[in-house]
């Protein structure tokens, strides 16, 4: 058996998503898979080293894990040429500086979005890889959500027609602390922390209407800060200056217009956290994070106005729910497989710094449209 053995440095993994989604479900998993196979006879194994600034946190996950090595000094393991992928999970504003000593240091770079705040900053980490002629990539996970991977096949069968519009729901309740303890961070919430709803969601946005529903155009947006105040990790009381709701409408090239309402003051009445409705000429989709109801033509039910008497159609009762078809690993997981094998093999790869750009882009024109409150163009941001 061929092993090729692969150092990551994995930055910031002490946080939730870098903790659960990357080192956990992720790369973790992949060590006891026993590496991602790409043939019979050959392989590839992560030989990650954890770092962060918290050696107690980081001796935590050696324990629960297959990882090994740790350390609290970044440098030493950027200087290791034993070490080939840089992967920084940090909070937004550390990403630029240590990206860059990556790129310097002929790593091929996977990071976390958004990669910055501003545009022209992830622009030119996309440039500064770019030029260096290391791989890199931006994580774009929920491309591979058994929801949207079945929308997807949907699509591909030609089972919507000609698709029309699209409104999304995303969010959910984030208690404030007051009494009940908050499930957020505080720093999601003070604009100086890089937190914020624009700056968080329409990253993802932009990366699943690109590649779900077509190319984005122009955006509206309203950002608000619905809740003025929240309490911190130390249980003191602090001034929410973060949107914590935004309210965006996308035009697409192709004529599609999305609607995406994000909230973290929302009480949840519908199928899952994140649910898009995809109206299309001859059927409709509910698209959840895991499952997906639809509609056909042919089946659609014709309803009269009349709020004089009760509602005689059951609305639900005409949507039918996809079944299984295939196996859906974890979303994360697969989007790591798919770096390894970029980085090792070769492979073709669309989901790089450029991308991540571009999801940075939307965000900083999304809060651009809500400050100015009108239409803003999205112009192209080239290789």
């Amino acid at each position: 058996m061929k092993t090729h053995r692969i150092g990551i440095i994995m930055n910031g993994v002490t946080g939730r998503m870098g903790t659960n989604q990357h080192l956990l479900r992720s790369i973790d998993a992949i060590i006891k898979q026993g590496g991602v196979k790409v043939s019979p006879t050959e392989t590839i194994m992560p030989d990650p080293v954890l770092v962060g600034r918290n050696e107690t946190k980081l001796k935590a996950l050696i324990e629960k894990t297959s990882v090994e090595k740790f350390t609290t000094d970044l440098d030493s393991v950027m200087n290791d040429p034993s070490y080939e992928i840089y992967f920084d999970a940090q909070s937004t504003l550390r990403r630029f500086d240590a990206v860059k000593q990556a790129a310097a240091a002929g790593k091929h770079v996977y990071c976390e979005k958004p990669t910055a705040i501003k545009t022209e900053d992830a622009y030119e980490l996309y440039k500064i890889c770019r030029d260096a002629g290391v791989k890199n990539g931006v994580v774009q996970d929920k491309l591979w959500l058994p929801g949207l991977v079945k929308f997807m096949r949907l699509k591909e069968n030609g089972f919507f027609g000609d698709i029309m519009s699209v409104r999304g729901e995303f969010g959910y309740w984030v208690f404030e602390g007051h009494t009940v303890p908050p499930q957020r961070p505080s720093w999601n919430y003070r604009k100086e922390d890089g937190g914020g709803m624009v700056v968080d969601m329409l990253c993802h946005w932009r990366y699943v209407i690109d590649n779900l529903f077509g190319p984005v155009k122009s955006v509206s947006t309203l950002a608000s800060t619905h809740i003025p105040e929240r309490i911190d990790e130390a249980g003191k009381p602090y001034k929410c200056t973060a949107d914590d709701s935004a309210y965006s409408t996308f035009e697409l090239e192709n004529g599609v217009v999305c609607h995406f309402n994000s909230s973290w003051n929302v009480r949840v009445r519908r199928d899952d956290l994140l649910t898009m409705q995809v109206d299309g000429t001859k059927g409709s989709a509910i698209v959840g994070l895991r499952d997906c109801w639809i509609q056909h033509y042919g089946n659609t039910p014709r309803p009269v106005w009349n709020p004089d008497i009760p509602q005689p159609i059951d609305f639900y009762a005409g949507w039918s729910k996809v079944p299984e078809q295939e196996t859906y690993d974890n979303a994360f997981k697969i989007q790591w497989e798919m770096f390894l094998r970029h980085v090792v093999l070769d492979e073709p790869w669309h989901y790089n710094l450029l991308e991540g750009a571009k999801g940075v882009q939307l965000a900083e024109l999304g809060l651009q449209s809500s400050e100015e409150r009108r239409w803003v163009e999205v112009p192209e941001l080239k290789p």
